[in-house]
């Protein structure tokens, strides 16, 4: 049963969220920004994530605290869900084409947080959400879960289906790392003993 709940409050968003890894991408997101809730539920209907989250944030300022704490609460969240990591696969890695995009996602839930974020997005905005915050987005998932995520563009012109290919993508190498290794026996994936 690798589920969590957490509950982040700030003074510029309140974030409540429940996680079950072993779900079977049901969701029922609310974010106050209709393209996060869209990719969100892309990441958990293709992680296989089941994901009710809801965040109350500043958007009249702009989507970029709620953009950032929502990544904070969801890798926290699998970080918690995923507990000592013993018998997990650790690594995943997916090459996912949209349409005329193509983007290459890679994880190691390997306790040190890295993101190398190699996506080249047209737009500075598709519809009313920056483009930049998904970087910002990534960085705060990563830092909280502690995990390398390597994202690489190798081919896309459209903004929309370079940023869904990458939180599909991401969903799919989530997954796999997370899965048990049945070669595993239960060990912990490194050679030091701990992943923490």
């Amino acid at each position: 049963m690798r589920k969590s709940e957490i509950k982040r409050q700030t003074s510029e968003t309140s974030i409540s969220c429940v996680l079950d890894i072993d779900g079977k991408g049901a969701y029922k997101i609310e974010t106050g920004c209709g393209f996060l809730d869209h990719m969100l539920e892309l990441f958990s209907r293709h992680g296989r994530f089941d994901i009710d989250l809801s965040c109350s944030g500043d958007v009249h300022v702009d989507y970029h605290h709620t953009v950032e704490d929502v990544g904070i609460v969801l890798g926290r969240a699998f970080s918690q869900a995923l507990g000592d990591r013993a018998g997990i696969k650790r690594y995943g890695s997916m090459i996912l084409p949209m349409d005329e995009a193509l983007v290459v996602s890679a994880v190691d839930v390997s306790g040190r947080a890295w993101v190398n974020f190699g996506l080249s997005i047209p737009s500075q905005k598709i519809g009313d959400f920056d483009t930049e915050l998904v970087i910002e987005f990534f960085i705060a998932f990563a830092r909280e879960l502690g995990a390398a995520v390597h994202l690489y563009q190798l081919s896309g012109q459209n903004s929309h289906h370079i940023v869904e290919a990458a939180f599909k993508g991401f969903a799919r190498a989530l997954a796999q790392a997370a899965e048990f290794d049945e070669k595993s026996d239960g060990e912990i994936p490194s050679t030091k003993g701990t992943i923490m």
